[in-house]
């Protein structure tokens, strides 16, 4: 289940003072987003990370960043919000942001209100979702590994580098095209389709992206508009 396709009308919010259900899912949404390369270096050669593939060093240290920076980062936000962390105890309030960072990436189930949310979690959970996973899962997104290398690109052109080399290893020509392909597609994708509901709903700008975003990297999280939209709109 990459969908958030829950069980009870309120997704995972009856559970959002259970650290068993949630840890228990978000660790099961991190094995399921690396992806198969990566589990197959893993496994190969254990916890000795410099015999691995460059792909499954770079998914898995890219994860790590997005889960630790989502994680503080939806912390900062929302601990005084009322409506999310504020009424939860310390230990439930961090429970929470580490759910809310790894459910994103392509689960989308969630145990706060999305539509209580504060503006800077909502944007932070948008770029979650649109990079999504690693290759080869069962995550959606552009996948971690399209925006590593992006990231890397843009060091190694800053740094006047001929050569982009991560973890002592270059990336052909050809992994970089592909990567500004897709992530400029699906930055395409999200522009044009909040554009056209933009048009047929006349709904919040913002909230359209959300939803938008959400579809398209096949998430399903949402802040409760779908309802709102017109025939026109949804499909």
């Amino acid at each position: 289940n990459n969908a958030g396709f829950a069980l009870w009308p309120d997704s995972l919010v009856r559970f959002q003072r259970d650290p068993y259900v949630l840890l228990v899912l978000a660790l099961a949404i991190l094995i399921g987003g690396l992806g198969l390369p990566v589990w197959a270096s893993i496994g190969q050669y254990r916890l000795r990370a410099h015999h691995w593939s460059l792909h499954a060093k770079l998914t898995v240290s890219t994860v790590a960043a997005l889960v630790v920076g989502g994680w503080a980062l939806f912390a900062w936000f929302e601990w005084t919000n009322q409506a999310t962390l504020g009424h939860l105890s310390w230990w439930d309030s961090a429970t929470n942001a580490f759910f809310h960072s790894v459910t994103p990436r392509t689960a989308g189930f969630n145990s706060l209100d999305i539509a209580s949310l504060r503006e800077p979690s909502r944007l932070l959970t948008e770029v979650l979702m649109f990079i999504g996973g690693g290759s080869a899962s069962t995550a959606g997104g552009i996948k971690v590994t399209t925006f590593a290398v992006l990231g890397w690109v843009m060091w190694a052109e800053v740094r006047g580098d001929p050569d982009v080399v991560v973890f002592e290893r270059r990336i052909p020509q050809i992994a970089q095209r592909q990567a500004l392909t897709v992530a400029l597609l699906a930055i395409g994708l999200v522009v044009g389709a909040t554009m056209l509901l933009l048009a047929t709903s006349g709904l919040p700008r913002a909230d359209l992206m959300f939803e938008v975003i959400s579809a398209l990297a096949t998430v399903g999280l949402s802040a409760n508009l779908t309802p709102l939209l017109s025939t026109t709109s949804q499909l």
